[in-house]
């Protein structure tokens, strides 16, 4: 909108009077400057009464009015929803009632019942990629409850005659049984069951990772894993966008899991610029060429490539080049993973908050970070750096160097990754005799930080952003203001070994030694905190979690702690966060729409309180109020409600997401209906709902479907 103009009437006025005015003190044109601000602002109301009529532009209030006009019943929850105004209630909003969903309601109905239609609405109205399916023509036979047992058609049934076959000589149509797109024809006892139509979901969404390192196994030169870290790590889709509204959707349009035989059979439609993945050799600028693929079972590494030959595993994650022509200066990959939302390091948007003094790390820049660190504080010696600067790392590349960051008081300096990377930084055994930890430091006594007249400057503070950081965790130490990790992954357990166990399950990912800081995670994934403080002559340090994961790798380790498993000297505020492990802390300010997977055990019960949590039988915790098992008497009702996992391993694709068979106290025990911990804000109750709803009007008559969840 134009900025406003107090003199939009007086400049209406003929040139006599506003001479007239000038010569007496210009009363009259204050007077107009004053309505003519009343008149911008009726002006703003009718352009904004006017952008209700149109549910592109509708203000959040009107969008049940103009749903109403065209028959759009919304869910229960919205109205409150629009009524708090904060940031979480309007994502809710957006899930309760989407824009898209309403603005179609009268195109949707001319093409009720197909099954285009229903794959449409699951993206429109869940924002998920979906694959409708009529299940009752897959249905090869059935046993007729009426002429059970003394029929001969129940017995037919009984022994599995008249059923379907299938053709063991079509290898294509066997790898999809079981899946979203299986054709083949069985009997009652198969998996369909009496919905005539199947929307299959998926909740997992592909992350890209480009032109990152491979990791080469230490046992040889030419096994790699696409995962840095070692890992196997199953390969996904880049979908593809569907060609028109009546197609259905395919194995090239949704975020699947690749499968080998898929990838053989299609190997172009999944590799090269812009798909699923890609592989290059000693640093050069063309790809493997595709007629050097081929796809390969290399679970134990048997199969041995030849010539130039590179063999891929899809399923594992897995590229094994021949002996004779193994790469001699390094291996690169862009490839798609799944994930559960935007959260620990990834290529996803972020929103960076600071652009002064930036010093940029990568090819053609600094080539390091402590390059880039020195040469600020080279620039402050020259005067031509003030006390922030930010290190920005403009690639997916790989970093091991040895890292301090060594701040003074009202230094502010943050270290991310560019738009669109996910650096990583490997924190190798540089030194025998002390820690390799990423450390970050503040002045050596708090005296020093006095100025001439007494008074204290700011303390340092130090943001992470974007970040995976592995091999070792990072120590903070001395007098700092805040410590920031935003959008970062500090790998529980530093490093993983192949099938995602931890490599060093006991060791910490973060440590705070003597010092002041004020430890901030925002949509992260870290492994454990540990607190060494004075707790005589120092307060307790402030540790607030949001929309992060913090794992110990298991529930019987400590999560949050000091040494020897005593109480941290810190005060743990949690939100919308999930914890797996045990929590021994001083106090918890407040725990907040989130799961304590493992023991809690405060020493200070009077502060604080837990609302909406669930937290494991037996902890010792602040004042609660609705938290889960609570509601519940037995021990069977318990074990029933504890939360269950679809993974809780680090690296895996459904890691700290909630099962599908999930107790629905957890899945929908938040304050506003949402599931419990980091992945709250996801909305997924409410996006289920309102696809079983609009599903439930737009199948004929008579018809159900039932919602799959694949991922």
């Amino acid at each position: 909108m134009p900025a406003p103009d107090p003199d939009r009437l007086y400049d209406l006025l003929p040139q006599f009077h506003r001479l007239r005015d000038a010569e007496t003190g210009g009363p009259l044109r204050a007077l107009l400057a004053v309505l003519a601000e009343q008149v911008e602002l009726v002006d703003a109301d009718v352009q904004a009464l006017y952008e209700d009529w149109f549910i592109e532009t509708a203000a959040d209030w009107a969008v049940p009015y103009l749903g109403d006009l065209v028959g759009y019943r919304m869910l229960r929850g919205y109205e409150e929803a629009v009524s708090r105004g904060d940031q979480a209630a309007q994502r809710l909003a957006a899930r309760l009632a989407p824009r898209a969903d309403v603005a179609d309601t009268v195109a949707n109905r001319r093409r009720k019942g197909t099954l285009p239609l229903l794959e449409e609405l699951a993206r429109t109205v869940a924002d998920w990629p979906a694959r409708a399916v009529e299940i009752l023509p897959l249905l090869a036979a059935h046993q007729p409850i009426r002429l059970y047992p003394n029929s001969r058609a129940a017995a037919n049934a009984r022994t599995g005659y008249g059923g379907g076959y299938v053709d063991v000589r079509r290898g294509a149509d066997l790898d999809l049984l079981g899946s979203p797109f299986d054709s083949t024809a069985r009997g009652s006892a198969g998996a369909h069951g009496p919905p005539a139509v199947g929307v299959f979901l998926w909740r997992l969404k592909p992350y890209s990772i480009t032109r990152a390192p491979a990791y080469c196994i230490d046992r040889a030169r030419n096994l790699f894993t696409f995962s840095i870290l070692g890992n196997n790590q199953p390969l996904v889709a880049n979908p593809e966008p569907e060609p028109g509204p009546a197609h259905l959707a395919g194995a090239a349009n949704v975020p699947a899991f690749i499968r080998r035989r898929a990838l053989a059979d299609a190997l172009p439609d999944y590799y090269g610029p812009g798909k699923s993945f890609q592989i290059w050799r000693d640093g050069e600028e063309e790809p493997v060429p595709l007629a050097d693929l081929v796809v390969a079972d290399l679970t134990r590494w048997a199969y041995r490539p030849r010539g130039r030959q590179v063999a891929v595993d899809p399923v594992l994650g897995r590229i094994a080049f021949s002996p004779r022509t193994a790469p001699r200066t390094g291996v690169w990959v862009t490839y798609h993973h799944a994930f559960s939302d935007d959260t620990g390091g990834g290529e996803y948007p972020r929103p960076h908050q600071s652009t002064v003094d930036k010093y940029l790390v990568g090819p053609g820049e600094h080539g390091g970070i402590m390059a880039a660190f020195r040469q600020w504080r080279a620039d402050q010696q020259q005067g031509q750096a003030g006390p922030e600067a930010v290190i920005e790392i403009t690639d997916s590349g790989a970093y091991q160097e040895q890292i301090e960051f060594a701040l003074e008081p009202g230094e502010r300096l943050e270290v991310r990754a560019a738009e669109g990377t996910r650096p990583v930084i490997r924190l190798l055994d540089w030194y025998s005799n002390r820690p390799d930890a990423l450390l970050v430091r503040g002045p050596a006594t708090e005296a020093e930080t006095e100025s001439e007249d007494g008074c204290c400057p700011p303390r340092a503070r130090l943001v992470l952003d974007g970040l995976l950081i592995a091999g070792r965790g990072v120590h903070v130490t001395g007098p700092l203001g805040a410590v920031v990790l935003r959008h970062c992954t500090l790998v529980p357990g530093w490093s993983l070994e192949p099938h995602c166990e931890p490599s060093h399950p006991e060791e910490p990912s973060l440590v705070l030694e003597d010092t002041t800081a004020c430890v901030q995670i925002e949509r992260s994934i870290l492994g454990t905190i540990l607190v060494i403080a004075n707790e005589v002559d120092t307060d307790p340090l402030p540790i607030h979690l949001t929309d992060s994961v913090l794992d110990a790798t298991a529930t019987d380790r400590e999560a949050l702690s000091a040494p020897e498993c005593r109480h941290a000297h810190a005060i743990l505020s949690v939100r919308r966060s999930t914890i797996i492990g045990e929590v021994h802390t001083h106090a918890i300010r407040l725990g907040e729409n989130s799961i304590f997977h493992g023991r809690v055990h405060v020493a200070r019960r009077g502060l604080g309180c837990l609302r909406f949590c669930y937290s494991t039988p037996g902890s010792r915790t602040p004042r609660r109020y609705r938290c889960q098992p609570d509601g519940v008497r037995g021990e069977v009702e318990q074990l029933r409600v504890r939360p269950r996992f679809t993974s809780t391993r680090y690296g895996t694709p459904g890691y700290a997401q909630l099962a599908a068979d999930c107790a629905v106290e957890i899945s929908r025990g938040a304050e506003d209906g949402s599931e419990l911990g980091a992945f709250h804000d996801l909305f997924q109750p409410q996006r289920l709902d309102n696809l079983r709803a609009r599903l439930t009007e737009f199948l004929p008559a008579g018809l159900t479907a039932a919602t799959i969840f694949v991922s």
